[in-house]
């Protein structure tokens, strides 16, 4: 066998080796990653809306009254102030509704909506 055929020949060898994988990433059992990690985020329309209005709105309508400074009508009004929201409902010496502290669940909700993106609908 001559120096030409058997660099040929070794280098058929390894690139066939080369090309073959003892890889087991691709044998797994695992189930894909759900694309979707929250299937059911809060949302301003289906969660938070309904507790604006109903321990929100009547002093922050629209208009405000009982000397209420700004308006929780609408989701901009809302998705700005969350801050200010979320440590209001949480204060325990002054909180808001001034009837006294929400349920913590739905303290919860509101912070979970906050950390989900303020997403709208």
């Amino acid at each position: 066998m001559n120096f030409k055929n058997f660099i040929f020949l070794f280098a058929s060898v390894l690139l066939a080796f080369s090309c073959s994988s003892s890889s087991s990433d691709d044998l797994s059992n695992d189930p894909e990653p759900d694309p979707d990690p929250n299937p059911n985020p809060i949302t301003y329309d289906m969660h938070i809306s309904t507790i604006m209005s109903n321990n929100c709105t009547a002093c922050h309508g629209n208009p405000p009254t009982q000397s209420a400074p700004f308006s929780l009508t609408t989701f901009t009004e809302v998705s700005t102030r969350v801050n200010s929201i979320i440590s209001r409902i949480n204060n325990t010496s002054n909180p808001m509704p001034p009837s006294g502290l929400m349920p913590q669940s739905t303290r919860e909700l509101v912070q979970q909506w906050k950390d989900d993106g303020l997403l709208e609908n």
